[in-house]
C-alpha cells in the first residue's frame, strides 16, 4: 500500500523532529551551549586594570534604597558630595552620568597612596603609635572607574583582583555591593559577571571605598589603592584563583621529580570532561617534558588532578644562579582549549636544621634585610621599577635574602626575588586565629608558595600574646594550616620575648630570634634547648643619620658614629661575627635595609622618619652600609668616615673610623702616613687624628698587596648640580620609572658632604615627575613636588614615563649653582 502524500509528509515531518531531537541530545552530551560555542576556545585574559580612575578624598554619604525585594538589591548608589556647602549628588550609575561632576573627583592612576600627598601633623596624644608624635593623617577615600565589557565576553567568568588596598576596602559594581575586605596587606577578588553591561547595554562602573581611619602596624601604612588592580577573564571552566601548587624533589644528582596539583573549577551547571595537559619548559621555552590528564568535572564544584614529570639534568636555583622554569597550563573540553594558566616555579632544596640552613644540600648563610614597602617621594605606591630598584640596591652590597616586615608583599616583588635572587621570609601580619586571620594567612600561602625564593615563613612578628598559653593556641592552629597547604617550607616566629614560656616555641619548626641580650639569648638557648632549632630573624637595628657625625636632638639627627646605641642590637657587621662563630643560628635579617616613615627612634617631632636603615628612604648609602659590604662580599672594601669638611676645628682632635675587609689598612693625611693597622673581621679600624684640612686616603691591602683605597677630602662651598640617572632609555607603558640621584658639587667636582641647597625640578617631553626625597629623617617638604632640598650633599627625583615615545628632558636648577640636565629616551 502506498503512502498518500499527506503521509509522506508526516514521516519526513517525524524525521525531521527526530533529527532536531538527536542533534539537540549530541549537543547535550558534548555540553555545547548556544554561549559554549560562542566562547569556544576563547581562553583567559588577564588586563592591568590601573589606568583612567577617578579619586575623591573624604566620606561621602552613601543612600541605599530599599526595595520590596530586600535591603542591598539596587541599581545605583546615590553619593553625596559636599562641595562648597552646596550638596552635589553624583552616581556610580552611568545612566546618571549627567548629574556626576568629574570636577568634585580627580584623575589617578594606580598604584597610588593619598596619604603621602598629605602635610605632616604634630600630635603629641598619639604617644607610642606609629605617628610616634609626628606623622601623616589617614583618613577615607573613594576610587571610581568607568569601563566597557565586550557583548562577546558574554557568558565568560570575569573578575577582579585588587593586589592591596590600605584598607577596609569596600567594593561596588554598578550600584551592587560586592563585598568588603579589611587587611591592608592580602589581596581581594570578586565575581563581576552577573552585574556586568555587556555591549550596547551601557558602560559598567566600579566604585571603591577605602577607610584608613585605622592602622595595622606601628609604621608608616599609607591610604588607598596602592598595589595593582587586574581583571581577570576565564571560560567557566577555568584554573582555579592560585589553582596550581608546583613541588621539586631531587630524586638523583641529574634528575628533579616535579610534583603539579593542579585545580580545575567547573562553574556550569553540567557535568564537564576535561582533559589537563603541564608542559614544563625552561627560561628558552623549551618543552622538556609534557602530562596529560583526562578527568570528569561535576557541575558547580572544583577539582585537584594530581601530575608527575621530570626534568633531566635540572638547573638548580639559588640567589647567585636564580634559575627558573614554567608549567603551562592548558584545559580543554573536545579538544578546544578553554583555559590557559602559567606557573613560574625552580628547582632547589631547602633544609634548616640545628647546623644552619643549608640550600641545595650546602650550608648557606643567610644575609638578609628587614625591610617595609614604602620609598622617597611616593609612600607605598611604589611603580614595580622602584621595588626593582631596592632590590638591586641590596643586592649591590652583598645580600642575599629579604625579610617581608611585617606583611605579605606585593606580588611582583616577589616575582623579582624569584628572578633576581633573593631568599624570602614571606610574612603573615596578624597572630590570629579567627575567620578573617586565618583567611589572611591561606591567601598569603595559597598565592606565595610557588615562588622558589620563599624559604621559611613566619606567622608574626613580635606580638605581645607571645610565650602565653593563649599565644601558643593561636600559633599552633596557624602553624598547622601552614603545614597542611604547604608541607615544603618549616615555619618560625619572629620573638622578641617568650620564647620559653607557655609552650610558644614547641610548636614552631624554627624558632626565631629578634635581638635578645645582644646575641646571648640564642647562644644561652642552644645550650638549653638542644633540640631547638634557631634563626636569627632580625639583628642589629643600629640609628644613624646619613652624612650626621654629631648628635642634634633639635633636628632630630643621630651621630653615624655609634654616639647613642638602642641596648638591644649591636654595632654594624659585628652581628655577622655571631653567624660565623655560632653558624647553627643559619643567618639573619638586619633592620633594616632602608629607612622608612614612621618610627623616629629615639627622636619624636620634628622627626618623622626611622634612623635603622644602612640605607636612606632614597637609598643612599650611610656608613653602616659598608660594614656588610665588606662582610657579605669578596669585593675588597674599604671605607672612612666622617666626611673632611670641618671649619673651625683645626688643631681638634678627631676620630677617623674605618669598615674594610682587606688584611690592613693604611691611613694617610695629606701625603703623610698616620699609620697602618690590622684589621679585625666585622670590627671597625679607628684613628686619632688631629684636624687639618686636605686630602684623607686610607689604603686597604690583601696579603701585603694593595687592592683598594678610599679618599675623602676637604670641599670648598657648592658650585654645580649634577644628575645621574639608573637608567636612559624607558618604555613608554607610562609605568616604568628612572630614579635620578641629584648631587652637590664644589668646582673641581666633588660632592660637599653638608650642602643642603634647594633643588629645583623642571621637565619637557613624555613624563612626569611623581616624587622627590632628600633622606633627611626630618623633612616635612611635600613629597609631590618639583623642588626638594638637598641633604648633606644629595637629594632625588623620580621620574615616570607616559605613554608616548620620546624624549625627556629633565633640568635641575638651584640660585647660585650651575645647572644640570638629564636626557632620557622612551620608546
Amino acid at each position: 500500500m502506498k503512502n498518500t502524500p499527506n503521509q509522506i509528509n508526516n514521516q519526513l515531518f517525524n524525521m525531521l523532529l527526530r533529527g532536531i531531537a538527536l542533534l539537540f541530545a549530541v549537543l547535550l552530551a558534548l555540553n555545547v551551549t548556544a554561549q559554549d560555542r560562542l566562547n569556544a576556545g576563547s581562553e583567559r585574559t588577564r588586563d592591568n586594570f590601573d589606568f583612567n580612575w577617578q579619586f575623591h578624598k573624604g566620606d561621602i554619604a552613601i543612600k541605599r534604597a530599599v526595595k520590596a525585594a530586600g535591603y542591598g538589591g539596587l541599581t545605583d548608589i546615590n553619593v553625596k558630595v559636599e562641595t562648597n556647602k552646596e550638596a552635589i549628588v553624583a552616581y556610580t550609575d552611568v545612566d546618571k552620568a549627567a548629574t556626576f561632576k568629574p570636577e568634585d573627583w580627580r584623575e589617578v592612576n594606580l598604584p597610588h597612596d593619598w596619604c603621602v600627598e598629605g602635610t605632616f601633623v604634630n600630635d603629641k596624644s598619639i604617644g607610642s603609635s606609629p605617628a610616634v608624635s609626628g606623622y601623616l593623617p589617614g583618613g577615607i577615600g573613594f576610587y571610581r572607574k568607568e569601563f566597557e565589557i565586550p557583548e562577546a565576553d558574554k557568558g565568560k567568568k570575569i573578575t577582579i583582583e585588587f593586589d592591596g588596598i590600605f584598607r577596609n576596602s569596600t567594593i561596588w559594581v554598578n550600584g551592587q555591593l560586592l563585598g568588603t575586605h579589611q587587611s591592608g596587606y592580602t589581596p581581594s577578588n570578586y565575581d563581576l559577571t552577573d552585574v556586568l553591561r555587556y555591549g550596547n547595554e551601557g558602560k559598567n562602573v566600579v566604585l571603591v571605598k577605602v577607610d584608613a581611619t585605622e592602622y595595622e602596624g606601628w609604621w608608616y601604612e599609607g591610604c588607598g589603592i596602592y598595589r595593582h588592580v587586574w581583571l581577570n577573564k576565564t571560560d567557566k571552566l577555568h584554573v582555579d584563583r592560585f589553582g596550581t601548587y608546583v613541588t621539586t624533589s631531587l630524586a638523583r644528582p641529574d634528575q628533579a621529580d616535579v610534583n603539579v596539583k593542579t585545580n580545575i573549577k567547573n562553574e556550569y551547571g553540567v557535568v564537564k570532561n576535561i582533559t589537563l595537559v603541564s608542559k614544563i619548559v625552561d627560561n628558552k621555552g623549551v618543552v622538556l617534558d609534557t602530562k596529560t590528564s583526562s578527568q570528569i568535572i561535576e557541575p558547580f564544584s572544583t577539582t585537584e588532578l594530581s601530575q608527575k614529570g621530570s626534568i633531566q639534568k635540572p638547573l638548580l636555583w639559588t640567589p647567585e644562579t636564580p634559575n627558573l622554569y614554567r608549567v603551562l597550563t592548558e584545559v580543554s573540553e573536545n579538544g578546544i582549549i578553554v583555559d590557559n594558566y602559567e606557573t613560574t616555579f625552580g628547582v632547589r632544596t631547602i633544609e634548616i636544621n640545628r647546623k644552619g640552613v643549608f640550600l641545595n644540600g650546602k650550608l648557606y648563610p643567610v644575609k638578609g634585610t628587614c625591610n617595609h614597602q614604602d620609598f622617597a617621594g611616593i609612600g607605598v605606591a611604589l611603580p614595580d621599577k622602584i621595588n626593582e630598584y631596592k632590590l638591586k640596591l641590596l643586592k649591590e652590597m652583598g645580600s642575599n635574602a629579604y625579610r617581608c616586615s611585617h606583611h605579605p608583599p606585593t606580588p611582583e616583588l616577589l616575582d623579582m626575588c624569584d628572578r633576581m635572587g633573593l631568599l624570602v621570609l614571606d610574612e603573615n601580619r596578624m597572630l590570629s586565629s579567627s575567620e578573617e586571620g586565618i583567611k589572611d594567612l591561606k591567601a598569603m600561602l595559597y598565592r606565595d608558595r610557588n615562588h622558589p625564593s620563599i624559604f621559611m615563613w613566619s606567622m608574626e612578628n613580635e606580638e605581645w600574646i607571645q610565650g602565653t598559653v593563649t599565644g601558643a593556641r593561636i600559633l599552633k592552629t596557624l602553624v598547622d594550616i601552614t603545614h597542611k597547604i604547604d608541607p615544603t617550607r618549616p615555619v618560625t616566629a619572629a620573638m622578641n620575648h617568650g620564647r620559653n614560656e607557655g609552650g610558644y616555641s614547641d610548636v614552631l619548626d624554627v624558632v626565631g630570634y629578634n635581638y635578645g641580650d645582644k646575641g646571648l639569648a640564642y647562644v644561652k638557648d642552644h645550650e638549653k634547648y638542644p633540640n631547638r632549632i634557631e634563626f636569627c630573624t632580625e639583628a642589629t637595628s643600629f640609628i644613624s643619620t646619613r652624612g650626621e657625625y654629631q648628635n642634634d636632638w633639635g633636628k632630630g639627627y643621630v651621630s653615624n658614629l655609634g654616639l647613642w646605641q638602642p641596648n638591644w642590637g649591636p654595632l654594624p657587621g659585628e652581628d655577622w661575627a655571631d653567624i660565623v662563630k655560632y653558624p647553627y643560628l643559619g643567618g639573619l635579617f638586619v633592620w633594616t635595609g632602608f629607612d622608612y616613615r614612621g618610627e623616629p627612634t629615639p627622636y619624636q617631632w620634628p622627626c618623622v622618619t626611622s634612623h635603622f636603615g644602612f640605607m636612606d628612604i632614597c637609598g643612599f648609602p650611610k656608613d653602616g652600609y659598608y660594614a656588610y659590604k665588606a662582610a657579605w662580599t669578596n669585593e675588597p672594601v674599604v671605607h672612612i668616615f666622617p666626611h673632611w669638611n670641618w671649619p673651625g676645628k683645626d688643631g681638634d682632635s678627631i676620630k677617623v673610623h674605618c669598615y674594610t675587609n682587606c688584611d690592613e689598612v693604611e691611613l694617610w693625611l695629606n701625603g703623610k702616613s698616620i699609620g697602618r693597622q690590622k684589621a679585625i673581621p666585622y670590627t671597625k679600624l679607628i684613628w686619632n687624628l688631629i684636624y687639618k684640612p686636605g686630602k684623607l686616603e686610607a689604603r686597604g691591602y690583601k696579603n701585603g698587596k694593595l687592592v683598594t683605597k678610599d679618599v675623602v677630602e676637604t670641599t670648598t662651598a657648592p658650585a654645580q648640580l649634577a644628575l645621574k640617572s639608573d637608567c636612559r632609555l624607558l618604555k613608554a607603558d607610562g609605568t616604568d620609572v628612572a630614579v635620578i640621584q641629584v648631587a652637590l658639587k664644589d668646582a673641581k667636582g666633588r660632592v660637599v658632604p653638608t650642602a643642603a641647597n634647594q633643588v629645583k625640578f623642571s621637565i619637557e617631553g613624555p613624563g612626569v615627575i611623581i616624587g622627590t626625597g632628600n633622606g633627611n629623617p626630618s623633612s616635612h617638604e611635600p613629597d609631590k613636588a618639583s623642588q626638594r632640598m638637598a641633604f648633606n650633599g644629595y637629594c632625588l627625583v623620580l621620574v615616570q614615563s607616559n605613554k608616548q615615545a620620546g624624549e625627556i628632558r629633565l633640568k635641575a636648577q638651584s640660585e647660585t649653582l650651575k645647572g644640570a640636565e638629564v636626557v632620557i629616551k622612551v620608546q
